[in-house]
């Protein structure tokens, strides 16, 4: 018997050719489920309607594979309440759990652990920290060009350290955040990292989350703050980057409701005012 042939594919080229008709459903649905699987790491936390959005699957099929990832213990569900008062029950939506992430490659890393517990024993935490910092060195050099080129605008250079994120397997990506507030300072991007390889390893040393923090701020030449990492149990590593400033009134003043809300940060306004500060 043969199997289906996708549309666009020639019958030499199917993915599932050499599979037995027995196995062939089976091999299916753990490709489909492993779609899910990433689908949840990417853009989690996320709710099955909009997995079924994102895959082209219906919501019964995307519950069913949810249910089986959640049975084997690979995705948790975080309960997300509404911002309405008197709203109903939180909404369902999925993220990956620590076992989920080791899944997806945490190699050598017990071997890295001992590696740096020993180095902590021998030498201090200051060898540790110096580790972390060289790490990190390296990470910095080999993004800088990509932010630089990227312009001056921090929602553009936020998301070009998203996209290399990316590529080193952290899954970057930004969303917005008080675009349509009424105080143009709670303007932000938020800079989220759904899986982080080296998330034991950093449960155990903070000095890398605290290295990397630093290398976004230079990065991206304004004051970072994390709001949570996933080696402090986070569900994703999550960045606030603030874009709006407003210019604080004396004290006693009444606030300037004539004037202009300010431009979004650039880089360069940034690096402008702190080179005002130096002798």
């Amino acid at each position: 018997m043969s199997h289906p042939v996708a549309p666009g594919q020639t019958r030499a080229h199917t993915p599932y050719e050499g599979t037995d008709d027995a196995e062939y459903p089976r091999v299916v649905d753990e490709r489909t489920r492993d779609k899910v699987l990433a689908a949840v790491l990417e853009h989690g936390p996320v709710s099955a309607a909009e997995l079924g959005d994102l895959l082209g699957y219906t919501p019964a099929a995307v519950r069913r594979h949810l249910d089986a990832l959640s049975r084997d213990g690979l995705i948790e569900v975080k309960g997300i309440g509404s911002p309405s008062p008197g709203a109903g029950r939180p909404a369902r939506r999925y993220v990956l759990s620590q076992r989920g992430q080791t899944r997806l490659g945490n190699d050598y890393l017990h071997i890295a652990q001992a590696a740096l517990g020993q180095l902590r024993e021998v030498a201090g935490p200051d060898a540790v920290r110096q580790f972390a910092a060289g790490r990190f060195a390296d990470m910095e050099e080999r993004y800088r060009p990509i932010i630089e080129s990227a312009g001056e605008r921090l929602e553009d250079r936020a998301a070009a350290l998203a996209e290399a994120l990316s590529l080193d397997g952290f899954v970057g990506s930004t969303r917005e955040i008080g675009r349509n507030a009424p105080n143009a300072a709670m303007l932000s991007v938020q800079l989220c990292q759904g899986h982080c390889p080296i998330q034991e390893l950093a449960a155990e040393f903070p000095d890398f989350c605290e290295q990397e923090t630093g290398v976004f701020a230079r990065l991206l030449g304004v004051d970072v703050r994390r709001l949570s990492t996933l080696a402090s149990g986070g569900h994703v590593c999550t960045t606030h980057i603030p874009i709006g400033r407003v210019a604080r009134a004396a004290p006693g003043a009444a606030p300037n409701t004539d004037a202009v809300p300010p431009a979004p940060q650039t880089y360069a306004t940034f690096v402008s005012n702190h080179q005002q500060g130096r002798p």
